[in-house]
């Protein structure tokens, strides 16, 4: 049967002329290639659903193309595994080879998504059609599922208005592209694991605004699964974000640098494992990066920033192993964040940054941050160890249960800037606020400690060479505002501080044995 193809305004195409049906139940991949083959060879143009469900495996958008889904219009995912195709594998962070797709561009330019329609990739029932069949364990078996949308080195990339629905692995995956527009997206992907919302995998020169994403897994997060090409150029802002992982995310794959990007103005809510996490483990320079206007309730650990030494590669017939990268000129401010009741860690902490030993975090500035936590830390609590962790899986229960701080724990840093950091407490907590270990060239000016009774101190300086507190106001029972162990007074300077009820401003002491 041959059909006759009407091209209307140019290159305006419908995917029912082609044989679509939008009955849910009529597998329309052939007729919707079809379409978009045919839009490109005819100089592109605009692809349009109308309202309907169009049953499909993958599709692969073509240069100057874009796909137009009206309002009620659907593309949904088949739930065969077979029908869908990986053309550019690589593995992800946990070693999974990754990659199939339902809706894929590969080397195009000037594509995009658009319309007030949405692409449903059915991922639970994928799964529980998959399962039957493939006897693997799930850690294996998963990366086996279809992303829901994949851009693979293209230029010129507009996402715009349309939903994105349960994807059966990733939901939105953009490697090595540029100039990427995504504007008025709303991603809602729950119900199987790795539900990322938005993967933006070593790209540049990318706009990002206004999305609501509700993710199973991290909903905005940055990668760089190859060393070959930066994540850079990039701008955030007027986010919507609920993740069953982390909220703000930059790694974990990490091979290539993050540098010169802005995130601001976006609200976090109801987010299990991070709502800032700032990771380069794979040998990535991570630099020049500003977080403001930040907004958080009902957050399991707010803020997470990881320099380590997994060394993992992702694309092994492309890349090799690197060296420790390094985490630099950050800065995150202006930050409102409320504390779940019970989180990761126990008992809960606001802020984890830890580098690994001769590799330290420099030049990390905090500024205008409040954090509201539920406390309960006992002294003991306040002397756990906190394990190096140098090569693994960089996540925050990784260096927890207990962390020996209830504010902010940092170890092997260098130029770390704390200022006007406020913290609050639901219940009293008897570990210190800051703690700072293995540390050069600290500042802690107008911090904010909320009234405690029953510490050892307020702040811990273990193993650190020069710092500055100033401006800062406490009350407490405390045995010391501040104690020093194995540092030298000498290079410790205080002004300013309006510290009440403490037995001593500085304690300087030999060293406390610390339980693991």
């Amino acid at each position: 049967m041959v059909l006759a193809v009407t091209f209307i305004y140019a290159n305006d195409v419908d995917v029912t002329a082609y044989g679509a049906k939008g009955d849910s139940a009529t597998l329309n991949t052939v007729f919707l290639q079809k379409a978009i083959d045919d839009c490109h060879a005819h100089g592109g143009g605009r692809v349009i659903f109308p309202a309907g469900k169009y049953l499909s495996g993958t599709i692969i958008l073509r240069d100057n193309v874009t796909l137009l889904l009206r309002k009620d219009a659907m593309i949904l995912g088949s739930t065969d595994v077979e029908h869908y195709q990986n053309m550019d594998p690589f593995t992800d962070g946990l070693g999974i080879e990754v990659g199939w797709a339902l809706v894929v561009a590969v080397d195009a330019k000037n594509i995009g998504i658009e319309g007030e329609g949405s692409i449903n990739g059915q991922g639970a029932r994928l799964k529980a059609k998959q399962i039957e069949t493939d006897t693997r364990p799930e850690g294996q078996r998963w990366g086996r599922r279809p992303f829901l949308l994949r851009i693979v080195r293209c230029n010129g990339v507009q996402v715009k208005g349309v939903t994105l629905l349960y994807a059966a692995a990733w939901t939105s995956h953009y490697f090595q592209s540029t100039d990427v527009h995504i504007e008025n997206v709303k991603i809602v992907s729950r119900g199987v694991a790795h539900n990322d919302g938005i993967d933006i995998d070593g790209c540049q020169h990318v706009r990002i605004s206004n999305c609501d994403i509700t993710s199973g897994d991290d909903a905005l997060c940055f990668k760089t699964t190859s060393s070959k090409m930066d994540c850079s150029d990039i701008e955030v802002r007027g986010m919507k974000l609920k993740s069953g992982q982390g909220a703000i995310k930059m790694g974990t794959e990490s091979m290539a640098p993050f540098e010169n990007i802005r995130i601001s103005d976006c609200y976090i809510y109801d987010t299990n494992n991070g709502g800032i996490k700032l990771l380069t483990v794979d040998g990535a320079h991570l630099r020049n990066v500003e977080i403001a206007e930040i907004k958080m309730v009902n957050v399991k650990t707010p803020i997470l920033i990881r320099l380590g030494s997994r060394l993992s590669v992702f694309r092994k017939n492309n890349d090799v192993q690197q060296t420790t990268g390094t985490l630099e000129h950050v800065v995150i401010k202006n930050v409102e964040a409320i504390s779940s009741d019970t989180t990761q860690l126990k008992p809960a902490s606001g802020i984890l940054i830890t580098g690994v030993p001769g590799h330290d975090i420099t030049d990390l500035r905090l500024e205008n941050i409040r954090i509201d936590l539920p406390g309960g830390g006992t002294v003991a609590d306040g002397r756990h160890a906190v394990p190096e962790a140098v090569d693994k899986y960089p996540e925050v229960k990784t260096f927890g249960p207990f962390v020996p701080a209830y504010g902010l724990w940092a170890r092997h840093v260098t130029g770390l800037h704390l200022v006007n950091i406020q913290l609050k407490l639901k219940n009293n907590d008897q570990r210190p606020a800051f703690v700072f270990q293995d540390a050069k060239n600290i500042e802690v000016i107008n911090c904010s400690l909320p009234t405690t009774a029953g510490s050892e101190s307020l702040i811990l300086f273990e193993k650190v060479d020069g710092a500055v507190v100033s401006g800062t106001t406490a009350s407490s029972n405390a045995d010391a505002f501040l104690r020093l162990q194995e540092t030298d007074a000498s290079k410790i300077k205080l002004s300013k501080n309006k510290v009440e009820g403490t037995k001593k401003i500085v304690e300087v002491k030999k060293p406390v044995a610390l339980s693991n």
